[in-house]
């Protein structure tokens, strides 16, 4: 018995393109070719033909299947199927529990699962934003704390007055905002000391990314508050903040204990994220500010 192409890719429940293809990438040894140039195929071809499509619907690879040349009992490839396939069908679980808890929470798609619980939390549009890049730069298990100090902590008129406040608001307005700010920070640490403990694992880019995000979502006053705020707040506290004699430390590369220049205004650090932060040793850290 001989098959034409189209005949035997009709016979394997695939298509003379995929045929061809097969024989391009040296998976199915061409046949002989009758007197007119056809090719014929034989009961060999088929059965090759069969264990490749059958192979590849599994998900092994065209190069692994190359790999078998004839075996028909390809042990430890279909175990490695096995494990990947398990592994697979993992993901697509997480993935699937994620999906449910967004809709039933009405999560937003930029969030992390970690943050389902500040999904009800009235945030300003500049508040959520930046809350959606720490939940990429903060690790998981800190994602985890602050989202759950982020729906612990109501709203307070505070918040309302910084997001609000005026790019030309007087020297007066933006000093009595940072020290109700600060005291506001200083009450959140009371409660909540673990979360002063809070970072990334690289410091470096946590600031420089928070930093330009502040810098795009925050006015000049906002930003001055902030930096206000942070100043404030370590007041008095020398022995528990981190050295900047450090050349390797977050707050020696940010300058946030003393450089006032504008570009430092550490946004990072309090009201940038919505929530204060500040550097432990070599990791950078952050808190809810109002």
């Amino acid at each position: 018995m001989a098959w034409s192409t189209r005949e035997i890719a009709e016979l394997a429940g695939t298509t003379a393109r995929t045929v061809r293809h097969y024989h391009q990438i040296g998976l199915l040894p061409e046949p002989e070719r009758r007197s007119n140039g056809y090719k014929q195929y034989g009961v060999t071809h088929l059965i090759r033909l069969l264990r490749i499509k059958r192979l590849a619907e599994l998900g092994v690879g065209l190069h692994t299947i190359a790999q078998l040349t004839d075996d028909e009992h390809p042990v430890e490839t279909l175990r490695a199927l096995d494990t990947e396939l398990s592994e697979q069908m993992s993901r697509l679980s997480r993935a699937r529990a994620e999906v449910t808890m967004m809709l039933e929470e009405q999560l937003a798609t930029d969030l992390p699962p970690e943050f389902a619980v500040t999904a009800a939390v009235p945030m300003s549009d500049a508040d959520r934003r930046l809350t959606s890049v720490l939940g990429r730069l903060l690790d998981r298990d800190d994602r985890r704390a602050y989202a759950n100090l982020v729906a612990s902590d109501a709203r307070s008129q505070v918040d309302d007055d910084f997001e609000c406040f005026a790019a030309d608001a007087a020297e007066a307005v933006r000093h009595d905002l940072a020290v109700r700010m600060a005291a506001h920070l200083e009450t959140l640490r009371e409660q909540h000391p673990g979360v002063f403990e809070l970072g990334s694992s690289d410091p470096r880019r946590f600031h420089c990314t928070v930093e330009q995000v502040s810098q795009e979502i925050y006015n000049p006053a906002q930003l001055d508050v902030l930096r206000r705020t942070t100043a404030l707040f370590w007041q008095g506290k020398d022995r528990d903040r981190p050295s900047t004699s450090d050349p390797g430390s977050w707050a020696s590369s940010t300058g946030v204990f003393g450089d006032i220049r504008p570009r430092h205004h550490r946004a990072a650090v309090g009201r940038a994220c919505s929530r204060g932060w500040r550097p432990r040793h070599r990791r950078p850290i952050k808190h809810r500010l109002p």
